[in-house]
């Protein structure tokens, strides 16, 4: 009669502990960085709405005082270019990062195009998780949006009379335009392109 082997059986259990413990630590770290990359990604969601809020505020306030300017072509580049409204549209910035659980930083960028830049930071921290100190992070992003215009035109020359009009070529797209017909004139969208900067 064979004498019955228990020391190969008792071996293997301090191993299998090993991986096993081994594989709960890498599905914990993967778990971290999980958490980690969503709220990095929750913050430049958060950054990018904000900036586009706020530009899209002003492209409006641009595109009102286009309308009511129609009647001097002279004033028309400027507000193109961005000039002749106060770039306040970071309240609408805050706004839509607050509602994406962010607080924001905005300023207006000036030249061409003018825009706003925006840094947010979360509310929320990383949380818990194996590794130290996320608890207490709180993830941060920048964008940049841009009220870039897409309207070109040409002054009529002195002869043309003074209540003639040049014609305004958007994005291809050439408008005649009629002060009294307001169903001849460019909506926000075709005078200006919002953005994010690359």
């Amino acid at each position: 009669m064979r004498p019955r082997r228990y020391g190969d059986a008792g071996q293997a259990f301090p191993i299998y502990i090993t991986v096993v413990a081994g594989l709960l630590f890498l599905a914990f770290a993967y778990l971290a960085v999980g958490q980690a990359a969503a709220n990095r990604n929750g913050a430049q969601t958060a950054a990018d709405a904000a900036a586009l809020a706020a530009a899209l505020d002003t492209r409006d306030k641009l595109t009102d005082e286009w309308v009511a300017n129609v009647l001097d072509p002279t004033k028309w580049q400027d507000i193109f270019d961005g000039e002749g409204v106060v770039f306040d549209g970071c309240g609408r910035a805050e706004q839509l990062a607050a509602q994406n659980d962010a607080t924001a930083d905005c300023a207006p960028t000036f030249g061409l195009p003018p825009g706003y830049e925006v840094d947010v930071e979360t509310t929320k921290p990383v949380g818990d998780s194996i590794v130290p100190g996320t608890e207490d992070v709180h993830s941060k992003a920048t964008a940049t949006a841009v009220i870039e215009p897409l309207c070109e035109f040409e002054l009529p020359g002195e002869d043309a009379g003074d209540d003639v009009l040049p014609q305004l070529t958007c994005d291809d797209t050439t408008w005649d335009l009629d002060p009294d017909d307001p169903t001849t004139l460019p909506e926000p969208e075709d005078l200006f392109d919002v953005h994010l900067a690359d």
